[in-house]
């Protein structure tokens, strides 16, 4: 009987086909939903402790070096607590992407990146509920969508494990801050970029705590922290 129930606060970064960048980023912070209130509160009381109103909304683009603490203190507050997990995706190479090759649009192929990123969180021995930060108009068509797919995958036709998938504000949800921040750093470093001191600090802190370049995937199979870095497959000659 499965009576795990396991929320998951999903995040994404530059996921359009023509943005001006050549990385996707997916990432996802689980965590039990029987945690998720007392959690949220100590991030609540960790930005006061900090001089923070308890409402700021933690974003990676608002990383400064007025809020390097915090920010690090946040990254220790991930690593130190065994309830929150993350897992991300990093897609290399969009313009390089053949859908017709595969007989897809960038829509399918975003859901299949999707699916690749969730698929090691999401055991058929737990139950889900997913959250995923609003990004456009279109986030509902996007929701539905991701929802047939892991029913398909899963075999869920009653939705035992994954019981739904909701749209949601990252403004009103910590533990989806933290996905944010996550997200951020993972594409800031797959970007290649460091004009941010302030970020790049960060980065060296997720770096340390994790064990782990961020330039590098993960095993399948890391628990606390885990990285996926796909490429496209090259064009047959």
């Amino acid at each position: 009987m499965r009576n795990n129930l396991i929320d998951v606060y999903c995040d994404e970064s530059c996921h359009l086909l023509h943005d001006g960048e050549d990385v996707m980023v997916l990432g996802a912070v689980a965590v039990p939903h029987d945690q998720r209130l007392e959690i949220a509160d100590q991030i609540r009381g960790l930005k006061q402790d900090h001089g923070l109103s308890r409402s700021f909304e933690v974003k990676w683009t608002k990383v400064s070096p007025g809020q390097l603490t915090f920010y690090e203190a946040l990254v220790d507050f991930f690593f130190d607590n065994p309830d929150l997990e993350f897992r991300g995706l990093v897609a290399h190479q969009k313009s390089a992407l053949r859908h017709e090759d595969f007989g897809q649009d960038h829509d399918t192929w975003y859901h299949k990146m999707y699916w690749e990123m969730l698929r090691v969180v999401i055991s058929p021995r737990a139950r889900y509920r997913i959250y995923i930060d609003i990004k456009d108009t279109r986030g509902g068509a996007k929701a539905r969508t991701l929802y047939e797919v892991l029913s398909n995958t899963y075999h869920d036709w009653n939705h035992d494990i994954v019981e739904r998938i909701q749209i949601v504000r990252s403004h009103e949800l910590e533990i989806l801050q933290v996905a944010d921040l996550m997200v951020g750093a993972l594409g800031y470093a797959s970007r290649g970029r460091s004009t941010s001191a302030a970020k790049m600090a960060v980065i060296r802190r997720i770096e340390e705590r994790s064990g782990h370049s961020l330039a590098r995937s993960t095993t399948l199979g890391a628990p606390k922290f885990n990285i996926f870095h796909w490429h496209p497959q090259a064009a047959k000659r």
